[in-house]
């Protein structure tokens, strides 16, 4: 295991050379945030983008930088003169961004000479500027007399259109001594104002009372809204219904026409309202006189509803009963009295009746047989019987005075399942008297519906991780049929579906079999059937559709930096001369997850300097925030936390090695104290270490051939500059620059490589990140002023030690 991790060791060591090299050719993108208030005026100040990319203002403008609008109103604008982002309207957050918690708006930077595009995110900050605001200026709240102190009554919320602190705060109630606030806060966070009863009320000392209820907000100053607020209180039922007379007589003779008013009561009830409606109602009516008799519940008026007969009963005495809205009531006795007069109504008699038929019966299925008979003779004794002429039956002539009820036209259970068939049975007297019969039919059911959903298809949502064996689900399904034709019994087709969901057959009730995984599947599609237990049965099905909805079950997941499984350390280089901003390394992390789940934030858990280093938030870019003291050391080490936004929140940490060093010898000096010790097994180390020193070896001679040639050129360069009177021509400025000779493309990132002639060894030194698209100028030897021409760089050769700088880059 110790010869594995020095062999790593070594590895890494030889890769850090590959890497030394090859990122100086590499570029890429930068992300620029802000952050503004709201309501800012057009042409507000947002951000320096010059600045912030490390260019002149005039230089925007050369390399034709702009803003890339994204198919829609660009809030913001680019002060070219300035070189400055600035709001190209006034900024509406609630407009932008709604009721979210964070508003970003973001745009894109575009540099046209050489196609750069630089992402801007800028944060609109609320302010205070939404008053709350009820949805009524004025409301009235109903309370009874009697109600119970301490009963809350519910009251209107106020809507803030402001968020965090801005928003909806508290309510309060004008002084009251017979009311008080009492404000609960809901699962959702929201406030829910309720009035609360203090002391009982007294339609008669006061019925209305007027309050105001003011929501304020959090804000600085506090805005509020506020709503009028009526309570009316309602009278309480303390009267009962009292009838202008104890008892009512009425004289009626026998032949009064069915139909007929034969009284009107009449009752009052000092209460008002609800308090004050009276309706009216028999009391101890028993057949037949309820049949005889109708009471309109409102009007209080007594109808016939069947002939009276002298014969049968000469006298009827009826109770009615006044009740008020809440129940309190008066009584009243009626008597009526009838007349006699010379007449019989014909008899209508069921001889056999039939109550209950099957719904696919055929037409001509005898129902009812009756029997007519009247005592008077003549036209006054000739009987006709009939029956509603809307109804699927009708009467033929039987035998004698027989006369049979028949189905015609076909049944259908579903439609009516029982039929109220009155037979009425009128003589041909004058005036005509007549007899009616009530009959109820049943309509037996057979098995002719299938079970029917009510949808066609069905989708269901369930959370991933669910407990095995929750119900996640339940189908119903109609059948019109009755008793076991509409038993319904449910099942799942195919089995796969079984090994995941089930069903209840009796109850419908979908079950989860298994613990579903959104990163396995998404959704599931399953087709449910409905079978009833008639004979034969009938069955139907309908597809349904179970969404797995994601959860955060996983945790970030590093892909970068990846260490060694062995237990050895990963090292991150950066110079000491780095600047503020350099980019030391970038944490990349997935999540398995999705939708907001899989949203991941970088933040610094652990570091050894406080302040040294920094991370992008959203990017993981791990970058230098101060320049580099003595104090320092040489071995930093840093604990990155990836958190990602799920509810709640998931996190990885990474543990990342910064060495800081100028030069080789310092760089190996510091690996090979972040070694593991030693083993006995030292050829391997020996050969990579050979190796390693062959490389460095390789690349001074490069440097030294490509400093001898640079050297020539410049002198060449600078004899022709002297015979042209400093005059160089050709190229355009835009597209090269150039010193003494050397000449180079301009780039977007540039990476220099100093050598000093003074110094028995090469040594590399790391410059600071340029992200210009210019080569640093030559400084003067005091480091006053540029160079202006050959001349002064010819001066500066005398010194002791010339400094060149070679500069590589790649676009």
């Amino acid at each position: 295991m110790a010869a594995g991790q020095k062999l790593g060791n070594c590895r890494r060591q030889v890769i850090f050379l590959c890497f030394l090299l090859g990122s100086l050719w590499e570029t890429g993108a930068r992300k620029i945030f802000y952050s503004v208030p709201e309501e800012m005026e057009k042409g507000s100040f947002v951000g320096d983008i010059a600045k912030d990319l490390g260019l002149e203002p005039r230089e925007l403008s050369e390399r034709g930088a702009r803003i890339v609008s994204r198919g829609r109103t660009q809030p913001f604008a680019l002060n070219i003169r300035r070189g400055s982002l600035v709001t190209a309207d006034r900024v509406d957050r609630e407009e932008l961004c709604g009721q979210s918690a964070q508003c970003m708006v973001g745009c894109e930077l575009l540099v046209e000479d050489r196609m750069d595009l630089y992402s801007i995110e800028v944060e609109i900050k609320d302010i205070n500027d939404n008053t709350p605001r009820f949805q009524a200026e004025e409301l009235d709240v109903k309370i009874n007399e009697n109600a119970a102190q301490g009963a809350r009554f519910g009251l209107p919320s106020a809507r803030d259109a402001d968020v965090g602190v801005n928003s909806l705060h508290n309510y309060q109630l004008s002084p009251s001594n017979h009311f008080s606030l009492f404000v609960p806060t809901g699962d959702d966070g929201a406030k829910y104002p309720e009035l609360v009863l203090e002391q009982a009320l007294d339609r008669e000392k006061e019925p209305l009372y007027h309050l105001t209820l003011v929501a304020s907000d959090g804000g600085d100053p506090a805005l509020s809204g506020t709503v009028r607020i009526r309570v009316i209180v309602l009278d309480s039922n303390d009267n009962a219904p009292v009838f202008t007379q104890s008892s009512y007589h009425v004289s009626v003779p026998e032949n009064v026409p069915v139909g007929t008013v034969l009284l009107r009561v009449n009752a009052t009830d000092r209460d008002e309202g609800f308090n004050g409606e009276v309706t009216y109602s028999f009391q101890n009516l028993k057949r037949p006189v309820s049949d005889i008799f109708y009471l309109d519940s409102h009007k209080g008026e007594i109808v016939t509803k069947q002939s009276l007969d002298y014969e049968k009963t000469k006298l009827y005495e009826l109770e009615i009963q006044a009740n008020d809205g809440p129940g309190l009531s008066g009584r009243a006795k009626v008597v009526v009295k009838v007349e006699d007069v010379n007449d019989n109504a014909p008899e209508l008699t069921v001889t056999s009746f039939t109550s209950s038929v099957p719904e696919n019966s055929p037409p001509g299925t005898v129902v009812a047989l009756f029997n007519l008979h009247d005592r008077d003779s003549g036209e006054n004794g000739y009987v006709i019987c009939s029956i509603s002429a809307d109804l699927p039956f009708k009467l033929q002539r039987s035998l004698n005075s027989y006369q049979r009820l028949v189905t015609e036209g076909v049944l259908d259970r579903e439609q009516v399942s029982e039929y109220n068939i009155t037979v009425t049975a009128s003589d041909q007297g004058t005036p005509p008297l007549f007899t009616i019969t009530q009959l109820s039919l049943r309509i037996t059911d057979i098995n002719d519906n299938p079970p029917s959903f009510n949808q066609t298809s069905y989708s269901v949502y369930i959370l991933e991780n669910n407990p095995r064996g929750s119900s996640i689900y339940s189908m119903t399904a109609r059948d019109p049929d009755s008793e076991e034709n509409s038993h319904i019994t449910y099942s799942i087709e195919g089995d796969i579906q079984r090994d995941y969901v089930s069903i209840n057959s009796e109850t419908g009730v979908l079950y989860a079999l298994q613990s579903f995984d959104y990163e396995l599947f998404q959704d599931l599609q399953l087709r449910v059937i409905a079978r009833d237990s008639g004979a034969p049965s009938l069955s139907s099905n309908v597809s349904l559709t179970l969404f797995i909805l994601d959860q955060n079950d996983n945790a970030p997941e590093i892909l970068y930096p990846t260490f060694p499984t062995d237990g050895s350390t990963g090292v991150e280089l950066a110079p000491r001369s780095a600047e503020p901003g350099y980019l030391v390394t970038k944490v990349v992390a997935v999540d398995r997850d999705s939708g907001q789940n899989a949203w991941l934030s970088y933040s610094l858990l652990k570091v050894t300097e406080l302040g040294l280093f920094s991370v992008g938030l959203h990017t993981g870019e791990v970058r230098t925030a101060r320049t580099f003291v003595d104090k320092d050391s040489l071995k930093q080490k840093l604990v990155v936390a990836v958190t990602d936004n799920g509810e709640p929140s998931l996190s990885t940490t990474v543990s990342i090695t910064v060495a800081v060093a100028d030069s080789i010898p310092e760089i190996f000096s510091d690996l090979s104290n972040l070694e593991t010790p030693k083993s006995s097994d030292d050829s391997s180390l020996t050969f990579y270490l050979v190796f390693a020193l062959a490389a460095v070896s390789c690349l001074f001679f490069i440097f030294i051939i490509v400093l001898l040639t640079f050297r020539l050129c410049q002198w060449r360069t600078s004899r022709l500059l002297e015979t042209t009177n400093d005059y160089v021509g050709g190229v355009p400025d835009t597209q090269f620059a150039g010193i003494d000779g050397v000449r180079a493309f301009l780039q977007t990132y540039s990476h220099q490589v100093s050598l000093s002639t003074d110094s028995p060894k090469s040594q590399f030194i790391f410059p600071q990140p340029n992200y210009a698209d210019t080569f640093p100028s030559i400084q003067s030897c005091d480091k006053k002023e540029p160079l202006s021409s050959v001349r002064d760089l010819q001066d500066c050769k005398d010194e002791e030690s010339a400094f060149v700088q070679v500069s590589l880059t790649l676009s």
